[in-house]
């Protein structure tokens, strides 16, 4: 057998690295075990552009942005839309708005980690209030460089004798003794699947959520949007897969909100592919005019980011065909084009500061140059005929008709150079409310028509929906503690980060005001280890 420690860590993510900081702070022995290899240490958090949702900050505070627990978790109920037994993570999401100033902003800060100077607008809601006032803070370095300061905490740490990581070992099970969780079972995949127990007096889960197994996601697809599109991106990882949740839900753990998903509608397959549909998200551009596989516009309401993207995922659920395109031209991507995640941020990511303003004030012509290199579904094209023929060939066959996408196209261009006081298109004036925002100004065009001579190449981007988080989750109290179907504590058992959907089995409810997840992550591991703190047989 092997020796027992204080607390076993299911998931060597972002949650679970806070939470062995948390723990070997307070003297306690702990074991990682991560299903990943040494490299990947940190999982989808390394890969992530860091931005989280905050509350109150002085950053806003400078900028003149009057925010409080108040507002925010009125935003947060209005884009939820919680269910009259959603008591946990009603819970939770008032913990957040409430902690999310002194318990991720300045705490982070003690650790040397700050935040750009700039807070953006995301999720302004659509149908319903999302964020009122901007929230969103990107951290200087992104997930990368969140990873990096924790896993050298932790490397340096005065008790680092206390931790103990051990990789590539799939959690099968865990082990149950007297009603209590006292372990679990791993299977070493890469070997002779030899299986070993571990024992520990608390285990967290921290494996993530379900949306790296694209099986689970069409299985648990919300209902009322039909069935889940044929073709889907897998923006997760493929160890997200559940398996430990089904665990949990084996001895007696319950799972909730499942079908509560933070999909991406903007989705291209990864040109340097690590697994099976691995995909990329772009942020798409604004001022892009979002078509379906036939090259009409999706309407009658356009579909423009940075509002609803729930609502766009279900409208593109909706088509006939599971892929969509965006048709801009070469001066709209490299203002307002991105990918997100901290390897096509590199200036953020180093933290380059020079190199990022220039490349804010000039365009990021390197991006756009490096996605016409990688990706055969980033078109680039000298006139709209040529763009067409390509987009067809990509294809395999003619389902786009030129004249009808040249009408569409026209139309739009007729409407923007009548003028400012004639804009009578909803996605310019959403365009216009954009741009009212400083931040979003710098990284939105004043319309001009997409055809125009001057701001060419013509770009075609094709586009399919991309997995990425799960709102629901394994349900816990506000001490991280996994709850039974009847609310009461399972001994020994917590669940943290996207695992307990960021906090009470889905915090988030329907829709996230985005950045909730790695501040989610934070809040709910510094919670589970206060939880056990000083208390061996809780």
């Amino acid at each position: 057998m092997n020796a027992k420690h204080d607390v076993i860590i299911i998931g060597a993510g972002i949650a679970g690295l806070v939470a062995a900081y948390e723990c070997i702070n307070q003297g306690k022995t702990v074991l990682i075990l991560d299903r990943n290899t040494e490299e990947h240490l940190g999982g989808l958090a390394k890969l992530s552009f860091g931005g989280m949702a905050l509350i109150g900050t002085p950053i806003q505070k400078r900028l003149g942005i009057k925010d409080t627990p108040e507002i925010a978790l009125d935003d947060w109920f209005s884009f939820a839309d919680f269910g009259p037994n959603d008591h946990f993570p009603k819970l939770w999401a008032e913990q957040y708005v409430n902690e999310s100033l002194g318990q991720v902003y300045h705490w982070l800060g003690s650790l040397g980690l700050n935040f750009f100077p700039v807070v953006n607008w995301v999720e302004r809601g659509l149908y319903k209030r999302g964020n009122s006032v901007p929230r969103y803070h990107v951290l200087w370095g992104t997930g990368y460089r969140l990873v990096e300061r924790f896993v050298a905490l932790l490397k340096n740490h005065k008790q680092t004798k206390n931790l103990k990581i051990i990789f590539e070992h799939k959690v099968t099970d865990l082990i149950k003794e007297n009603g209590r969780i006292v372990g679990c079972i791993t299977e070493q995949e890469k070997t002779d699947k030899t299986n070993l127990s571990f024992y520990a007096d608390h285990v967290m889960v921290a494996t993530g959520g379900i949306t790296g197994s694209l099986e689970k996601v069409r299985e648990h697809w919300y209902k009322p949007w039909g069935k889940a599109p044929k073709e889907m991106l897998n923006g997760s990882h493929p160890f997200a897969d559940g398996i430990v949740h089904d665990a949990v839900k084996k001895h007696g753990g319950n799972l909730t909100h499942l079908d509560k998903m933070w999909n991406y509608a903007a989705g291209i397959p990864n040109p340097k592919p690590e697994f099976e549909a691995h995909g990329l998200s772009l942020i798409p551009c604004k001022s892009a005019l979002w078509f379906d596989h036939s090259g009409r516009r999706i309407g009658p309401e356009p579909m423009v980011t940075g509002f609803d993207t729930n609502e766009l995922c279900r409208r593109i659920s909706g088509l006939e065909k599971p892929y969509t395109w965006q048709i801009l031209n070469w001066r709209i991507a490299a203002k307002e084009l991105a990918v997100s995640g901290s390897e096509h941020n590199p200036m953020i990511r180093d933290r380059k500061l020079f190199m990022f303003l220039k490349e804010i004030l000039l365009g990021n012509h390197r991006l756009v140059r490096q996605l016409e290199k990688e990706s055969d579904h980033f078109i680039v094209a000298n006139n709209l005929r040529e763009l067409t023929d390509k987009m067809n060939a990509l294809n395999g066959d003619k389902s786009i008709d030129y004249e009808a996408l040249k009408k569409e196209i026209t139309q739009y261009d007729d409407v923007i150079r009548r003028g400012k006081g004639l804009w009578n298109d909803d996605q310019l004036r959403r365009i216009q409310h954009a741009r009212a925002w400083r931040s979003d100004r710098v990284r939105t065009c004043a319309p001009k028509p997409i055809l125009h001579p001057s701001a060419g190449p013509l770009i075609a981007i094709k586009l399919r929906l991309i997995t990425r988080k799960s709102l629901g989750g394994i349900q816990t109290d506000l001490d991280s503690r996994v709850l039974d179907p009847l609310g009461s504590p399972i001994p020994g058992l917590y669940a943290i980060g996207e695992a307990a959907g960021f906090g009470g089995g889905g915090t988030s409810g329907f829709k996230s005001l985005e950045g909730t997840f790695l501040s989610g992550c934070i809040l709910t591991a510094k919670a589970a280890a206060k939880s056990i703190k000083g208390n061996i047989s809780n």
